[in-house]
């Protein structure tokens, strides 16, 4: 099989961010749109406090500059030359963009500055620590490993399922039946996967969002057959469970060995799961993804059955001894 292929992101530019978010942030671009082709190197924010204060030894010029009530407050108290020249320096270290929080009106001489470098100026009726936290989460996802799978993710009673196998084994049909009895679709044959802060998180196309393709009968929109929890925009990937033809090992059928795969660098736990004719395998499904809650809640079933073998075992190993000796 073909190695999917991981997408990094190094940049976003401010006209992807503004036009994109800006709705989401309550932007308003508050002079010329010739700094939106500059690009935000960098997934988080910056108080620009300390440049204000003439220390620019660390400052973080790659990212978006975020002026709040105490950035305002503090370039009330410059005046004349000093304020310019720090707020020009600020300028010179070809910063992405300026935010300005709490809809305050912007200094003229900020503005006019901006102009001169090409420097997009936005203002935010938000409060700055709402902007702030907004913003990181936005930019942590555009800034993420990606990648495409092919396959179908389910939400099964809060986990998050992966289905994957070769093409017509079966995984839209068990996603539907999933469906049916209560899961959530998330996507259908493409599933896109971002890793978040080490958190796999999965989305639709999304032109396919919300569809699933069965064959011999076409497209279905779940949510239209089963209602608005029929799907999912985005989940967690919790477990990958691979469809396959072949035969499982003895230690496959009895769960004790837990397998992983690695996906963008995180592993998640994998199983896999036969299709055979008479296997009911939407209820298989549902209880290996139940079976993993209850694993990740502390409860081990096949350990603990393996635990009563061992006992079994020795016990009997112990009377053989006796018997023996007698």
């Amino acid at each position: 099989m073909k190695a999917p292929t991981i997408k990094k992101v190094d940049s976003v530019s401010v006209a992807r961010f503004y036009e994109n978010y800006g709705g989401t942030l309550e932007l308003q671009l508050c002079n010329s749109p010739l700094g939106m082709s500059r690009k935000i190197l960098q997934p988080t924010l910056n108080r620009p406090g300390l440049a204000l204060a003439g220390y620019f030894s660390y400052f973080a010029h790659e990212r978006i500059q975020v002026f709040g009530a105490a950035e305002m407050a503090y370039m009330t108290t410059m005046e004349g030359l000093p304020r310019e020249e720090r707020i020009r320096r600020i300028f010179a270290e070809n910063v992405p963009c300026l935010i300005f929080t709490r809809g305050v009106d912007i200094p003229r001489d900020v503005l006019e500055l901006a102009d001169e470098y090409s420097v997009s100026v936005f203002r935010s009726p938000l409060p700055t620590v709402k902007l702030v936290n907004r913003a990181t989460i936005i930019l942590e996802n555009e800034f993420a490993e990606s990648t495409t799978l092919h396959g179908c993710m389910v939400d099964v009673n809060g986990v998050g399922v992966l289905l994957t196998g070769d093409s017509g084994i079966g995984k839209s049909e068990i996603s539907l039946g999933l469906v049916e009895r209560g899961a959530s679709l998330v996507a259908d044959d493409m599933v896109r996967v971002r890793n978040i802060s080490g958190e796999l998180i999965a989305t639709s196309p999304k032109l396919s969002s919300g569809f699933i393709e069965i064959r011999g009968i076409g497209i279905i929109n779940v949510t239209n057959l089963f209602g608005l929890k029929a799907y999912r925009r985005q989940k967690n990937i919790d477990l990958v469970i691979n469809l396959t033809n072949g035969q499982m090992t003895e230690m496959e059928r009895l769960g004790i060995e837990r397998k992983k795969t690695t996906i963008l660098g995180v592993d998640v736990e994998r199983l896999n799961l036969p299709v055979a004719p008479g296997r009911d395998m939407t209820r298989l499904v549902e209880v290996a993804a139940l079976g993993h809650y209850l694993r990740e809640s502390g409860y081990d079933m096949a350990g603990e059955f393996n635990k009563r073998l061992h006992k079994e075992i020795a016990m009997r190993s112990c009377m053989s001894v006796n018997r023996n000796q007698d």
